[in-house]
């Protein structure tokens, strides 16, 4: 695994790195500006649901002097839930252009667009009569949610050093359940749903993206962005400098030239390439896994049925949003939780446990539902099953996926891989949404037998597949998986590569 000998130096000659002010704060910057946006979206219409029904059924009659029947307001509604995740889904389909062309920074400073737009016409909706504009804005708000969560992982694991990767990358799916929570608080019936309070609900997404325009331009572009595919080698030397308030970056920029030369005979990597190439099957392979595991193993059936679970334990109806916000609580402390444990237990391991909790929440649940008409107590298992469930996907299924990939692709397949992640992870999402209503009807409380299911397969997966990526450079996990793939660990054309001399003095 470690058997080049110029890795071995490297290793010996690079410092164990601490966050540094810059670091931390661009971490912060685009994770609010951008992650906290995801997060926001995906909760905001729940609290307001039947007022915004109502203005879309006074809207209509004002049109044409009839109401919309049942079925026909159902469907409206349910097209502006979904156009959340379509939008996520071309949002997905965008990033490897945009990334190449753009750079990662400038790929996020350009999303706010998807942002601030929709947001402005999201608070004007209500005084323009036009629910249309709802629906266009949910398209527009989930192309950017769809950008963000494939760039923001991408862009802070390319500027963290190996040994806070991790960490840092667990931020932004921290912040995308701080923006669940933020919905969920903003949506009490004693804030902001309300009927003059809904459209201001709705725009407040645009305050993070305009804060991010302002400050993101100070933060530096991805320094392996800038060598490798801008050929900058001083301006990345300049952005590596700036990150780790150091003048000591010769030994990373090293670790950078010697990514860039193992890359310089793929050339940049497309879609196509990825699922055709064998050098990188396995690492395609677990994160159509991992992704699709995430969103299939029901994250979104649990918090969809939690109210019904809550109103069975004999939670007042006016009661159920403070645990509804509650449950939003116990999800934000455990993702800052993964933060500080990711380096510690390492990505696999996190994995294994998180989906192995999920599995059994979903399974105890689905007895406890199917018992809680006739044995008193079984309502409150059923809701400890769902607290439970919550904190096993926020270790783990949930923000360690998004980055893997970051960690198993090398700079020239990273873009491609993260457009196949991103569309599995909106695909799959669009499909337990679209699905889960029907499971519900057709298999009842067993329901979450599948979900179960998912999550063990994908443990199973996970311990058979999945490497521990902790503390360890792009190319040394490459090399892991070259054995995986059953491939050379060096091209044949870069063979020479094996006899690499650094420049820095050893």
């Amino acid at each position: 695994m470690e058997s080049n000998p110029f890795i071995l130096q490297v290793k010996k000659l690079r410092p164990r790195e601490k966050l540094t002010l810059v670091l931390g704060l661009a971490t912060l910057v685009a994770a609010f500006g951008s992650s906290f946006q995801y997060g926001y979206n995906v909760a905001v219409v729940n609290s307001p649901a039947e007022i915004m029904q109502n203005f879309y059924n006074t809207t209509y009659f004002n049109r044409t002097s009839e109401y919309l029947s049942s079925s026909s307001l159902t469907l409206l509604w349910s097209v502006t839930v979904s156009m959340f995740p379509l939008g996520g889904f071309l949002g997905s389909l965008m990033v490897g252009p945009m990334v190449n062309s753009c750079g990662r920074k400038g790929t996020l400073l350009i999303n706010n667009i998807f942002s601030i737009v929709p947001a402005i016409l999201m608070g004007c909706s209500k005084v323009a009569k036009s629910f249309e504009i709802i629906i266009f804005s949910r398209i527009m708000v989930g192309i950017c949610a769809g950008l963000s969560s494939n760039v923001v992982p991408m862009y802070l694991g390319e500027l963290s050093p190996k040994n806070l990767r991790g960490a840092i990358g667990v931020v932004p799916q921290l912040f995308i359940t701080v923006g669940i929570l933020v919905a969920q608080i903003f949506g009490l019936r004693s804030i902001l749903t309300s009927e003059e309070g809904w459209p201001i609900l709705l725009g407040i997404t645009g305050i993070p993206a305009a804060l991010q325009l302002l400050l993101l331009p100070f933060f530096p572009e991805s320094p392996r962005y800038i060598l490798m595919q801008k050929g900058d080698e001083e301006g990345a030397r300049k952005a590596l400098k700036k990150l780790r308030n150091s003048d000591n970056v010769e030994a990373e920029m090293e670790e950078i030239r010697l990514e860039d030369e193992l890359e310089k005979a793929a050339g940049q990597v497309s879609v196509l390439n990825l699922f055709s190439t064998k050098a990188i099957r396995w690492q395609l392979i677990s994160i159509i896994a991992l992704m699709a595991g995430q969103q299939l193993s029901g994250i979104n059936g649990v918090y969809y049925y939690a109210d019904k679970i809550y109103k069975g334990a004999g939670v007042q109806e006016n009661d159920v949003q403070y645990v509804t916000v509650g449950t939003g609580s116990v999800n934000v402390v455990m993702t800052i939780l993964a933060v500080f444990i990711v380096e510690r237990l390492g990505r696999r391991l996190l994995i294994l446990i998180g989906f192995s909790i999920c599995c059994l929440a979903c399974i105890v649940l689905t007895i406890a539902l199917s018992l809680q008409d006739t044995v008193a107590w079984m309502p409150y298992v059923s809701i400890v099953c769902v607290i439970c469930y919550v904190v096993g996907h926020a270790i783990g299924p949930s923000p360690i996926p998004a980055l893997i990939i970051t960690e198993i692709f090398l700079q020239s397949s990273r873009p491609a891989a993260f457009m196949v992640g991103g569309t599995v992870h909106w695909l799959s999402n669009f499909t337990v949404g679209l699905i889960f209503p029907f499971m519900q009807v057709g298999l009842g409380d067993y329901s979450f037998i599948i979900f179960g299911i998912i999550c063990l397969l994908t443990t199973i997966y996970t311990y058979f597949i999945i490497p521990e990526t902790k503390a360890k450079t792009f190319v040394e996990i490459n090399q892991i998986f070259a054995k995986i793939n059953k491939v050379s660990e060096v091209p044949p054309e870069k063979e020479e590569l094996q006899d690499f001399k650094p420049s820095v003095p050893l």
